[in-house]
């Protein structure tokens, strides 16, 4: 007799953690992506606890040096030892996804429940600027922006910033449709004639309702600001002297890296690059499958 059977005949209800478990057994892509990032973030807390972080920067190691027990990723052209700079790289090029994507989503959160909310000309200036921005490709702005300024004046904060001046109009769309659905229903009807104040249904009423909605548009949009980052970076773009993983990249492309026969040097950051956007994408479909009832899986 199985484990549910003996809970249904005597009653019982499933603790919260098994309820957990069996919905992520369910939901293999949020699994996967959640195993990925715990070694992912294992990888970085770790390796920062047995690095030199100036490793990961010029002239502080022997260059051009293949894998070996020393430098396990090798080193570069440049004197960098590539796995301090694959650690302190992937906790950059993390920061900045999460910051430009969290600051992105934050706006577009407090746009989408003002706009469908209140209605009026608000709906219509906040609806007609989105409309009017999305068809612009992003990467060109990007482009532009950060072409225009002085290599020497690029930060980690400044490539987030450049990033999030168009990573809000894609999550304020998306809250704005759901507040829209939401605020017709009968709990916030109920509420209205209740007395409760229109902060109060905003935070009481509807807004817990729209936490997966919100949190998978969190890490939509930290998936791509950390994609903007890396092409940013591969093109030359990002701040230089930091091991981003895209800069380690664009550094090896401009150095012939492979027709030199340092093929480690652009191998090891792609392969944590894909890692990176492989477990958002992974996070991102199955809290998509917890947001969206039509796809939500059954026991």
């Amino acid at each position: 007799m199985s484990a549910t059977t003996m809970e249904s005949e005597q009653g019982l209800q499933p603790s919260s953690l098994v309820l957990l478990l069996r919905y992520l057994r369910r939901n293999v892509s949020l699994s996967i992506g959640l195993i990925l990032l715990v070694l992912l973030a294992a990888f970085t807390i770790i390796g920062m606890l047995i690095i030199d972080p100036s490793d990961a920067y010029p002239l502080s190691v022997r260059p051009r040096q293949p894998p070996s027990l020393q430098y396990p990723f090798g080193t570069d052209f440049f004197g960098r030892d590539l796995f301090a700079g694959m650690v302190v790289g992937t906790w950059q090029t993390v920061v900045i996804g999460v910051l430009a994507g969290g600051v992105g989503t934050l706006i577009g959160v407090v746009l989408g429940f003002i706009s469908a909310y209140f209605g009026g000309w608000i709906d219509a200036s906040v609806r007609s600027t989105c409309q009017i921005l999305i068809p612009i490709p992003a990467i060109l702005i990007q482009i532009v922006i950060a072409g225009s300024l002085d290599p020497r004046d690029v930060t980690i904060v400044t490539l987030a910033v450049i990033i999030v001046i168009l990573a809000w109009m894609g999550p304020t769309l998306v809250i704005r449709a759901q507040v829209l659905t939401m605020k017709e229903r009968q709990f916030v009807a109920v509420a209205k004639l209740s007395g409760v104040s229109d902060t109060g249904i905003i935070f009481k009423e509807i807004f817990p309702n729209l936490l997966p909605f919100v949190a998978a548009a969190l890490v939509g949009q930290v998936f791509i600001a950390v994609f903007a980052s890396f092409y940013l970076a591969v093109l030359g773009l990002g701040p230089l002297r930091e091991p981003l993983l895209g800069n380690i990249i664009w550094s090896a492309q401009s150095q012939g890296a492979f027709f030199n026969g340092w093929w480690w040097w652009p191998i090891f950051p792609s392969i944590m690059m894909i890692l990176i956007l492989a477990t958002l994408a992974l996070i991102n479909m199955g809290l998509d499958e917890l947001a969206n009832p039509r796809v939500r899986k059954t026991e």
